[in-house]
């Protein structure tokens, strides 16, 4: 997605999912009066349910569980490529990343066009397999891997104040954090 591009979202349905994140354990009946009390929406419990599984299923968010950091050890590999092979290797290795379950991030990040992964192992010596095997399934697309253990996550969350940004560029939003403020 480029910066042109984004979800088709209300401000009311930003604001809601705000505060979804902001109290992920709290009731549809709590958050209706969360919702009230900081940003003057009013929407019963019932209305806030069916908001939220229909921005589900449109994929605005995912719910998902996110497991303490301190259970895995955590691994950033850059992988560079062989582009004499890259026509005819780049999907099968594409996809064996995207389901991969040790993955838990995905993305290319700089002018090289390397795909950049961070990875999630109980230990190095399972990191350390998983990388043998991934070379044996995909050397002839590589031709540079790198490395680095992410010693210390000091922050693995999203914040709910992140969608400020959303609520501020439309007069509904504004209004909502205008009211979240008093």
């Amino acid at each position: 997605m480029d910066e042109d591009d984004s979800f088709d979202v209300s401000p009311r349905d930003i604001a809601i999912l705000k505060a979804r994140v902001d109290h992920p354990t709290s009731s549809t009946r709590e958050l209706s009066g969360i919702l009230e009390e900081e940003y003057g929406i009013s929407l019963s419990h019932n209305r806030i349910n069916e908001i939220l599984r229909t921005m589900s299923e449109q994929e605005i968010f995912r719910e998902t569980i996110l497991p303490n950091r301190e259970i895995f050890r955590h691994y950033l590999f850059r992988i560079g490529f062989n582009f004499t092979n890259f026509e005819e290797n780049w999907r099968d290795c594409y996809f064996a990343l995207q389901n991969d379950p040790h993955v838990l991030m995905f993305f290319t990040a700089d002018s090289s066009y390397h795909w950049h992964v961070i990875t999630q192992f109980r230990t190095d010596n399972q990191m350390e397999r998983w990388v043998h095997e991934f070379f044996k399934a995909h050397g002839d697309l590589i031709g540079g891997f790198h490395n680095t253990m992410l010693h210390s996550v000091h922050k693995f969350q999203t914040e709910a104040a992140v969608f400020d940004d959303i609520l501020a560029e439309t007069e509904e939003g504004r209004q909502y954090l205008d009211h979240e403020s008093d």
